[in-house]
């Protein structure tokens, strides 16, 4: 197994315009629960993560990506990172400090080749959490995010390069090429995806719900209250996992999803998946046909918070 100094994916963290109505539909119909609040500023946790919060929403004039938040082994792990990062002419957005957000932690942040903000922390008190129980329909954790980058090998190399990130698998078309690079950071089939768009912004974030029956109910749910659904109920073919797309109030896609592979990764290969072969987007076949209006859908606004580091 590959030794990195990156663990996993601790949190994402959005800019929104209407905070109130953000705040409602995450806590009142997605399933996450405030932990702590401040002036325009919001911390959400899934009730099964140890992680402080998964999402971080905060009060803005425009919606954007403030950041994405990795965990690291421990502080030398960060330090080591910082100096990487450095050295290689990475753009850091402040050296390795003391963190001031809820669980605290040691960490820094720098912008990506795409310009968004990435944090990598490690120390961060971990939150008393509980087993989620049968038939309950939030999310246990946080399980990846996808953004769209408009050279999608670019991005995959800079994550490849400098955080040591390897691609598990890859989706095509004929006629375009690369669609989407999954890209791992410990076994778990992905924590983050390269979508190929139009500008650079969000694609999606995915919650990890309990099983297939929590995941179908929490659909359910979402369905019945009128949110409206971009994509799903299905499995992909590339992760094995199951997804059902929606979009929150201010058009930011949001997925539910359960059972993403974990790998074997000594002795895994990546694969690629044309997706005009309709298994390779919907195994089970029950999802809404994807076309390219759902594409649009999920290219979302442009995100104008690129090389602008968000109020810590």
């Amino acid at each position: 197994m590959k030794d990195r100094l990156i663990t996993h994916l601790r949190h994402v963290d959005l800019a929104v315009p209407d905070f109130d109505r953000q705040r409602e539909f995450y806590t009142g119909l997605w399933g996450l629960t405030p932990v702590a609040d401040d002036d325009g500023i919001v911390f959400l946790a899934a009730e099964g993560s140890p992680e402080q919060y998964i999402v971080r929403l905060r009060r803005d004039r425009e919606k954007r990506l403030d950041l994405i938040s990795y965990g690291a082994r421990d502080r030398s792990a960060v330090d080591q990172l910082a100096e990487q990062l450095g050295r290689d002419d990475v753009r850091l957005v402040h050296e390795p400090r003391e963190l001031d957000t809820a669980g605290g932690g040691y960490g820094f942040r720098f912008f990506d080749v795409d310009g968004r903000t990435i944090e990598v922390s490690s120390d961060v008190a971990e939150r008393t959490h509980r087993k989620i129980e049968k038939g309950e329909s939030i999310p246990v954790r946080l399980s990846h995010v996808v953004v769209n980058s408009t050279n999608v090998e670019a991005t995959r190399s800079f994550y490849e390069k400098h955080l040591s990130f390897d691609v598990s698998d890859s989706l095509t078309l004929p006629h375009m090429g690369t669609l989407m690079h999954f890209l791992r950071c410990n076994p778990q089939h992905h924590s983050l995806a390269i979508a190929q768009g139009p500008h650079t912004a969000l694609h999606h974030v995915s919650f990890e719900m309990r099983g297939i029956d929590e995941y179908m109910r929490g659909t359910g749910r979402l369905l019945r209250a009128g949110v409206h659904k971009v994509w799903g109920p299905g499995r992909h073919a590339a992760g094995d996992n199951t997804f059902s797309y929606f979009l929150d109030p201010h058009g930011n896609t949001v997925e539910y999803t359960t059972e993403l592979e974990v790998l074997d990764e000594d002795i895994w290969h990546p694969s690629t998946y044309d997706v005009s072969l309709p298994d390779n987007q919907d195994q089970w076949g029950t999802a809404n046909p994807f076309s390219e209006e759902l594409a649009k859908e999920s290219f979302n606004d442009v995100d104008r918070g690129c090389f602008v580091a968000p109020p810590v």
